[in-house]
């Protein structure tokens, strides 16, 4: 009793607690949106709390009214198409402006932040240098102008700066790179329900950048041409604009040579009286020649076109006689002739592989087999759709071989990602199918990109989080790529089978083995043969019948045959390296599905995204109708949710705390600014000093090392004076001696000047003396030479040679006068000094007076 007691007041206070939360949510809802006038000033959505759909549609409105067409959200930038040309938003002063700014995100949001983002991320070489810019949205949000603008701004900005080519040459791969949009444009897109000018085909631009991130060039990869409108347009709906641009901007002698006057009219040119501004032959014709499709070549391509047209109004009848091929109708037998004219081929044999089937029996024999009516049909529309799929993909090419640059001269490259949106019609084949499926695999990399990484990197730095729900789309991938029980597989393996094609039978199969997938269903009530797959952005309905044929995409042998022997150069050059399709004897050819030609060339685009830094736009279509200016709140909320935006910016917002800052008091932030200065300001100083400390020390070890260099040097300049002077003793001492030993063998002559020195009558004279030195000995015995020394008359002996005392002994045999300049008589009171080795008395006399 106790205990449902005390579930029942739990139970009430978890309903007041629930209440609680519920009415604060919609109190802050109802506070956030009553001051409306301001919801234009938020430029990312972020700001805005709390987070929920009704919240970020009424800031997108408010922006919209007020003619601001770009948000940010997060990593997303949220493009609005406004459905007519807006002044000023786009020029050449505004690119510079981004691109000069400090820092651009600062900066009012614009297609161009991301541009330029992108950009410096390729000049600072941030890891991955290679750049993805991925526009994504619906058919008609504008993904397509968006691309084209992003064109436009590397161009620009790419090409301004460079001081290392001539302007001449940036000109023309500016030029170039921009020309090759129109043609791809004029030859890939058409005007649907949806869309003006929608894409239908899948495109990535690889914009190619040197080491001084100029752009040199660029290349083109498409995706799954949508090939079938060339025969076939659903209602309210054109052809290829190429087309309508021929038949209304051909000249008179255009319009004869392709044989298409005013008044003609083509059952494969629905709405032709619509005017478009893509309706511009002379733009196409002027980048045609731009990219180097000179006229002849023109000429050949408008003529292949031309033939396409008049081969649409062939048309067929049966005969009574069903061996008998189908008869073609009387008022279409003119369009034959043209046809066949335009296209250079045997008319005969146009009229008959158009309504009869060739068969092989083995080797050798050829049976042919009227058509059945259908047939005939089928096989007009599929010459058409492979003649216009082979000169299509021969345009990509030839733009690709003019503007692609040489791999040793670029280095990183710029991707720009224009596929179309995600589609849903009354009737959906295979085309949307695969559309579709491109879509699902550009959501996956978004979510695993940002959502899922973001989050786990959160939990990774230890932050407390709960994560936020997203909308995960693999078990939708599952269902169409999985093998080997995938839709794809088991269309392909159908497809493969030799036996007529059965849309009930493939159905029953398709709901036997992918039952277990909650993103598979279908209507019990409806009878046609089809099967609904719920994706991220909304369940769609895909019709079975005919969807095997497409995947098949068979040519028939006979016609490719026909096309190589035309005498148009280029319709032959595009089937020259073509092998027929040959079936065996049992039919089990190894076909190349369409499925399996997209699933391929997109998992190749899979790979260069995961390899790049991925920039996403999401382009939003405001209204349905293409109205300007108009916001229509169901269209955008469902391609807010489907897209997953609002979770997006609730992960945003919820990870980074600088966005709830924005809701706090003045008061607080201005304390957490002066709080913020403070810090930086602390450790700008820790910085300082330790910088100046670290310049101190360097200072310090640059002069000690001065001074050892300055050491080292004067020791080695006074080693090196020291050693010349050895040296020089050296050689001294070596003369010397040689002198000396010269000397020892042979008397000295004591040679000197005349002193007035007279030795008269002396008896025995002994000079002796001490003498420390060569020089000073020989000026003692010079002061001693006179005349009768020479004479002979007395004998000298001395040992100058010796050191210590050097004696003189004279023998005379007369009288010796001596004379001398000055007076003995001056040194009369001098007394003999005592020193040992000392000289005295008449000696000292001569001696000093010398």
């Amino acid at each position: 009793m106790i205990s449902l007691q005390v579930k029942g007041v739990l139970k009430k206070s978890g309903h007041a607690h629930r209440k609680s939360l519920n009415d604060s949510l919609d109190g802050e809802l109802k506070g956030f949106l009553i001051d409306e006038g301001q919801l234009h000033t938020y430029d990312d959505l972020t700001k805005v709390n709390p987070v929920t759909p009704t919240t970020v549609l009424k800031c997108l409105q408010a922006r919209y009214r007020a003619q601001v067409f770009y948000t940010h959200a997060g990593c997303t930038l949220v493009a609005l198409n406004p459905f007519q040309p807006i002044p000023g938003l786009y020029t050449l002063e505004v690119m510079k402006q981004y691109h000069c700014a400090p820092q651009p995100q600062e900066s009012k949001p614009h297609i161009f932040i991301v541009a330029e983002e992108a950009y410096r991320n390729v000049q600072g070489q941030v890891d991955p240098v290679n750049q993805s810019l991925v526009v994504s949205g619906e058919s008609g949000a504008g993904k397509t102008w968006t691309s084209r603008c992003l064109m436009k701004y590397y161009a620009t900005v790419a090409a301004s700066s460079s001081q290392m080519k001539s302007q001449d040459t940036v000109e023309m791969i500016e030029r170039r790179v921009l020309d090759s949009n129109p043609i791809m444009e004029a030859f890939g897109n058409a005007c649907t329900l949806r869309n003006s000018n929608s894409s239908r085909f899948g495109k990535y631009i690889q914009l190619q950048l040197d080491r001084s991130q100029l752009l040199v060039g660029a290349s083109v990869q498409t995706y799954l041409l949508e090939k079938t409108r060339v025969a076939a347009q659903p209602a309210n709906e054109r052809n290829f604009h190429i087309f309508y641009q021929m038949t209304k901007g051909a000249s008179v002698d255009q319009r004869k040579d392709w044989k298409i006057p005013y008044d003609q009219s083509f059952a494969w040119l629905p709405n032709a009286e619509k005017a478009l501004e893509e309706d511009c032959f002379n733009e196409t014709v002027e980048a045609m020649l731009h990219l180097g499709i000179d006229t002849e070549k023109q000429g050949h391509i408008f003529r292949i076109l031309a033939g396409l047209l008049h081969l649409g109004n062939i048309t067929f009848c049966t005969v009574a006689d069903e061996s008998q091929p189908c008869d073609i109708k009387e008022h279409s037998k003119d369009c034959v002739q043209d046809c066949a004219g335009l296209l250079d081929i045997p008319v005969e044999e146009l009229q008959t592989y158009l309504r009869v089937q060739t068969l092989r029996a083995g080797n050798q024999s050829v049976l042919f087999r009227p058509c059945s009516l259908a047939d005939c049909w089928v096989r007009r529309d599929c010459l058409a759709k492979v003649i216009y799929a082979q000169l299509f993909e021969w345009l990509v090419m030839f733009i690709n071989d003019s503007v692609c640059a040489k791999k040793s001269t670029w280095c990183n490259f710029i991707g720009l990602l224009d596929v179309y949106g995600f589609e849903c019609f009354q009737v959906n084949s295979l085309e949307q199918l695969c559309i579709n499926y491109a879509n699902e695999k550009l959501q996956q990399h978004f979510v695993a990109h940002y959502l899922k990484a973001q989050q786990e990197e959160y939990v990774s730095e230890g932050l407390e989080w709960s994560f936020v729900k997203y909308q995960d789309n693999q078990g939708c991938l599952d269902l169409l790529e999985g093998i080997p029980t995938g839709v794809f597989s088991l269309l392909n393996e159908e497809c493969r089978l030799n036996r007529a094609s059965d849309a009930k039978q493939f159905q029953g199969r398709l709901e036997k083995e992918l039952s277990g997938n909650s993103s598979m269903s279908r209507d019990k009530f409806s009878k046609l043969p089809h099967f609904t797959v719920a994706h991220y952005a909304g369940k769609v309905s895909y019709q079975i019948e005919g969807m095997m044929e497409k995947n098949k995409d068979p040519v028939p042998p006979e016609l490719i045959h026909l096309v190589q022997k035309s005498q148009n150069p280029l319709l032959h050059q595009l089937f020259a390296d073509r092998q027929a399709e040959d079936q065996g004897a049992r039919g089990l050819r190894q076909v190349v599905t369409v499925v399996s030609r997209f699933k391929n060339s997109l998992e190749s685009l899979m790979k260069i995204l995961h390899s790049t830094t991925p920039h996403y736009t999401r382009c939003i279509k405001p209204n349905p109708e293409c109205r300007p200016l108009t916001f229509r709140k169901e269209e955008v909320i469902l391609q807010l949710e489907a897209c997953g935006i609002v979770e997006t910016i609730h992960i945003s917002a919820a990870g980074f705390p600088i966005s709830l800052l924005t809701f706090w008091p003045n008061l607080q932030l201005e304390l957490l600014e002066e709080s913020r200065i403070r810090a930086r300001s602390q450790r700008a100083f820790a910085i300082q000093c330790c910088w100046h400390r670290y310049q101190r020390r360097r200072r310090h070890a640059r002069r000690r090392a001065a001074i050892l260099i300055q050491a080292g040097v004067r020791s080695w300049l006074v080693r090196r004076e020291v050693q010349r002077w050895n040296q020089a003793a050296a050689v001294l001492q070596r003369s010397w001696r040689k002198w000396r030993d010269l000397r020892e063998e042979e008397p000295v002559m004591v040679r000197g000047w005349p002193m007035g020195l007279a030795l008269a009558s002396a008896p025995t004279i002994t000079v002796s003396m001490t003498a420390t030195g060569f020089h000073k000995m020989m000026s003692a015995m010079a002061c001693l030479s006179a005349h009768c020394f020479r004479s002979g008359e007395y004998k000298v002996e001395t040992n100058q040679f010796k050191q210590g005392v050097a004696s003189i002994r004279a023998q005379p045999r007369g009288s010796i006068k001596l004379h001398y300049q000055r007076s003995p008589l001056l040194y009369a009171d001098r007394r003999p000094d005592h020193k040992r080795d000392g000289v005295t008395g008449l000696n000292q006399i001569l001696l000093e007076g010398i």
